[in-house]
């Protein structure tokens, strides 16, 4: 079926002069994906119950940024064994050895040196977990082979860069059964949390609308020169993500779009339609590249190049009738914001610009007000555990509360929260909104990679009803601040 949608794929691109990215051709009449409905359904991973496994056996791929931090993480949860480590670089492999070492846990076996040593990582019989955090665009490849090997995977975000990338997410995991969870943190904020159960409980009415979007100004670590290979911070290795960078379009959209989804019901209820997408000029990019290689040669590939615009504003229209705007832009210099607006028919919220807000009607919460709402709906996984997460730290706790969820979903047999039609709808959107910029911001159709299924699956739950049993170790074995929170 993978094969037979890369031939379809090659044969649309050679007929309308696209080139076969992962992108399509479109018919005069509609911006349709022409291969979109063609898929059939094997089995629905929404809501599905793996067997259980009592003890958790994880093989990290990637130990740069994300990764040495999600292995500290791991290492405070009880029912988890961390089997083996790999990197390119020996000294991300050993500086996790070295934080095993600081828990008392069993040394991992090592994998590195080889740009495909990650494969013979995936074949060890004794891991039930591939978490992945290593360039994106290794998330699909590595996915889909771990999946194949009988693996459960968990990927950094976006779990892919292509549409076609998007359907063999799911069609490999509904032929293997195997989950693949994108490792979207966002999701398992503190506030993004409490307005979901907030929503779930009608205190907004119907939701409308929704604001989404990821700035944060990254312009000097995109153009920070990697240390020597055998040093552990080297940033992003390869200059990988500024390569990336030479893509225009929505490029990191999942951080803000999670959460607004999982309180849309997309996937469980309603289903984006349609998309439309504009970015401004690149303002910064391009002239930074070109003063960096008027200093140093080491820039002078990336000089006279084309970057993306500085921001990109997408727009998404759901069957239901709701709207969803996702922001991007990584260079100007603004405060970090990932908006995350709710606009309902009773109230609204927003996180950002700080401090976070709810308002009913024309009126803000007072502080009084604020405090009994957290009360009153802050979700029993923070209860259970948020506390905790805090001080094991990872973008202020989220990071270890995805950790945990996930971990205590597979130990008890529990679907999970973010399935395999969410990172795929979710990363798509980079792909999309590419496609819009490309042909003057005309709409494009989104595709349904639940094959209508979205109509009677139910929403995710926010109870620990059969979970929430895993136990978390004491802190003082190691130390929390080595992860970094980007």
């Amino acid at each position: 079926m993978i094969s037979d949608r890369r031939d379809f794929l090659k044969t649309a691109a050679l007929g309308t002069g696209i080139l076969a990215t992962g992108l399509w051709a479109c018919n005069s009449k509609r911006n349709t994906v022409p291969w979109a409905n063609n898929y059939k359904q094997k089995f629905n991973m929404c809501a599905y119950s793996a067997p259980k496994l009592p003890v958790v056996r994880i093989g990290f791929i990637g130990l740069g940024n994300r990764g040495k931090g999600a292995v500290i993480r791991m290492a405070h949860i009880d029912g988890v064994e961390i089997k083996a480590l790999c990197d390119k670089r020996i000294a991300g492999v050993s500086e996790s050895q070295k934080t095993l070492s600081s828990f008392g846990l069993p040394k991992a076996k090592e994998f590195y040196g080889r740009e495909d040593s990650w494969k013979e990582l995936c074949k060890m019989e004794d891991i039930d977990l591939i978490y992945i955090c290593t360039p994106w665009s290794l998330h699909t490849p590595m996915s889909v082979f771990a999946m194949e090997k009988g693996k459960h995977v968990a990927v950094e975000v976006p779990a892919a860069k292509t549409i076609d990338e998007c359907w063999q997410l799911v069609e490999t995991s509904e032929k293997t059964k195997r989950h693949c969870m994108m490792l979207e943190n966002c999701c398992y904020d503190f506030f993004e949390l409490m307005t979901l159960n907030m929503a779930r409980q009608g205190y907004f009415g119907d939701i409308v609308h929704g604001e989404a979007a990821y700035i944060h100004t990254l312009i000097g670590m995109n153009f920070a020169k990697p240390k020597d290979d055998q040093q552990v911070d080297n940033g992003y290795t390869d200059m990988w993500r500024l390569r990336e960078n030479m893509r225009n379009g929505n490029l990191y959209p999942t951080h803000g779009l999670g959460p607004i989804c999982q309180t849309m019901n997309i996937n469980r209820g309603d289903q984006m339609e349609y998309l439309t997408s504009v970015s401004t000029k690149d303002f910064q990019m391009a002239d930074k590249a070109n003063e960096l290689a008027a200093q140093d040669d080491f820039y002078k590939e990336f000089a006279r190049k084309t970057y993306r615009g500085n921001m990109n504003t997408t727009l998404v229209r759901t069957y239901k009738g709701r709207s969803i705007m996702i922001q991007h832009d990584v260079t100007s210099p603004r405060p970090y914001s990932r908006i995350h607006l709710l606009s309902g028919t009773l109230g609204m919220a927003r996180k950002w610009p700080s401090p976070a807000r709810i308002a009913l009607g024309h009126h803000y919460l007072d502080e009084t007000e604020m405090q009994e709402a957290e009360e009153k709906y802050t979700p029993e996984i923070v209860k259970r555990v948020g506390e905790m997460a805090k001080k094991v730290g990872g973008h202020g706790g989220m990071d270890f509360i995805m950790d945990w969820r996930l971990i205590d979903c597979l130990r008890n047999g529990l679907p999970l929260d973010q399935d395999v039609y969410d990172a795929a709808l979710w990363s798509s959107i980079a792909p999309l909104s590419e496609w819009s910029v490309a042909n003057r911001s005309n709409s494009v159709d989104v595709p349904d990679f639940t094959c209508g299924k979205w109509k009677t699956n139910l929403p995710i739950a926010l109870t620990l009803k059969g979970g929430g049993t895993t136990e978390v170790k004491s802190l003082h074995k190691a130390d929390a601040s080595k992860q970094l929170n980007i």
